[in-house]
């Protein structure tokens, strides 16, 4: 269940990286929070790569939550789970030392919410 729920947590990451990747005005909720509006083309593009590396940390989860056992052998998705977790240990720190009110108050507790599953999800027993 708690892989299944940062899965999901995931794909609102996803979501919100690929709206500012195509131009929506969500700058001040992002990346440090110094650009209004719309990013500059460089912060775009980078909001692409990290939707793809969010988008396979939750297909990591997903492995590990016993789905897509095509995708990755599971010794696989069992170290991927911790590694992720970790990272978003980082990210937390990162959100919650940040100028942004967005990244503080929302993007900080969220990733705290998705590091604590990930742990979770990484000690649970395999499928």
């Amino acid at each position: 269940m708690t892989a299944r729920l940062a899965a999901i947590g995931f794909g609102i990451i996803v979501l919100f990286q690929v709206a500012l990747a195509a131009g929506a005005p969500l700058g001040r909720a992002a990346w440090g929070g110094g650009h209004t509006g719309t990013l500059p083309q460089q912060l775009r593009a980078a909001s692409l790569v990290a939707a793809a590396v969010w988008l396979l940390a939750g297909l990591v989860l997903l492995r590990r939550a016993g789905y897509l056992t095509w995708l990755l052998p599971l010794t696989v998705a069992q170290w991927g789970t911790w590694i992720v977790a970790s990272l978003l240990v980082l990210g937390t720190v990162m959100n919650l030392a940040s100028p942004s009110g967005w990244e503080r108050y929302l993007w900080g507790p969220f990733a705290a919410t998705l590091a604590v599953l990930c742990f979770l999800a990484a000690r649970a027993p395999a499928p």
